[in-house]
């Protein structure tokens, strides 16, 4: 399957299980992990569950074995790898606590001013 196709899919399997709150990121040039990052809320651990087994399930029948899933004990926060795009699927505590969408809007040119004012705060403390 091709990158289009899967996120086609992990779309219609967060839809089709009434996930909340559904952001697709473009995290190309950001990490070379993924290239797509999908953060979506369930309304308890039993529903955030069900979901990524669902993105799982239809992955599966699709020909993509996941590479990865983790979580789904506790089912605060289950990750799914589906390879270029990674799915998260959290509790609404754990989402907004964990801010996803946040860290991910920060740009490469950010991060490197950040890292910059940190290295210069530290030069200044020592």
């Amino acid at each position: 399957m091709n990158v289009d196709e899967v996120r086609a899919l992990v779309r219609k399997a967060l839809e089709d299980m009434k996930a909340e709150d559904i952001v697709e990121l473009d995290v190309t040039g950001k990490t070379s992990v993924a290239d797509t990052v999908f953060v979506a809320s369930g309304n308890s651990g039993r529903h955030v569950r069900s979901i990524a087994s669902n993105v799982v399930m239809e992955s599966k029948h699709a020909g993509n074995q996941p590479l990865g899933i983790e979580g789904e004990t506790d089912a605060d926060w289950v990750l799914v790898d589906l390879g270029d795009v990674i799915v998260h699927v959290m509790q609404k505590e754990a989402r907004g606590f964990y801010d996803l969408e946040g860290l991910w809007k920060v740009t490469l040119e950010e991060k490197q001013k950040i890292d910059q004012q940190a290295d210069n705060d530290q030069e200044s403390a020592d």
